[in-house]
């Protein structure tokens, strides 16, 4: 049985708690919305995320920026088998984007 902490999802949500101290943060692991697309990806492992992440870390940033600052945070799980990241991150008193 793998521990609950030992997923990729919980690393994201470790680190990105780490390097932002967030207001808000939401990591849902979309990988089953994707079984079939190719061969590699039967839905059952954890390939594809969406995170959505709101911080005072962000406040001046572009939006770019701030996919960058995640994307580093990110890097060894984006080199490690996540295959798509979709990013929405705001600054402090942001509204989200729908």
């Amino acid at each position: 049985m793998t521990d609950k902490s030992d997923t990729i999802e919980a690393r994201i949500i470790k680190k990105l708690h780490a390097a932002f101290s967030p207001t808000e943060l939401e990591v849902i692991n979309e990988s089953h919305l994707h079984a079939g697309h190719q061969e590699v990806f039967d839905g059952s492992g954890e390939t594809h995320f969406r995170v959505r992440v709101a911080s005072e870390k962000f406040d001046g940033m572009t939006r770019l920026a701030r996919h960058r600052a995640v994307n580093e945070i990110l890097a060894d799980e984006l080199a490690d088998g996540v295959h798509a990241l979709a990013v929405e991150p705001r600054a402090s008193g942001e509204a989200p984007r729908r």
